[in-house]
C-alpha cells in the first residue's frame, strides 16, 4: 500500500483538528487562556510527536484554581 502526500496531508489536518479540540478542552481547566492552548496544540500537531508531547504536558499540569473556589476558601 502506497502512502502518498494527499493521504498524509489529510491525516495531518484531521489530527491537528482533533488535537486542537483536546487541547482546548484540557486548556479550559489547566490554563488561563484555553484558546491559546488549543491553537498551540493545533500548530504543534503538524508534527504529530510534538502534538502528543504537548497534550501530555497539559494532561499532567495541575488545574488552575477558579476565582469562585478561592472566594469560598477565603470565607
Amino acid at each position: 500500500m502506497n502512502i502518498d502526500a494527499t493521504l498524509y496531508g489529510q491525516f495531518v489536518i484531521i489530527f491537528a483538528l482533533v488535537m486542537a479540540a483536546l487541547c482546548y478542552y484540557l486548556g479550559r481547566r489547566k490554563t488561563q487562556n484555553p484558546v491559546l492552548a488549543g491553537l498551540l496544540g493545533a500548530v504543534l500537531s503538524l508534527l504529530p510527536l510534538f502534538g502528543l508531547v504537548y497534550l501530555l504536558v497539559l494532561l499532567f499540569k495541575k488545574d488552575v484554581s477558579s476565582t469562585s473556589a478561592s472566594k469560598l476558601d477565603a470565607v
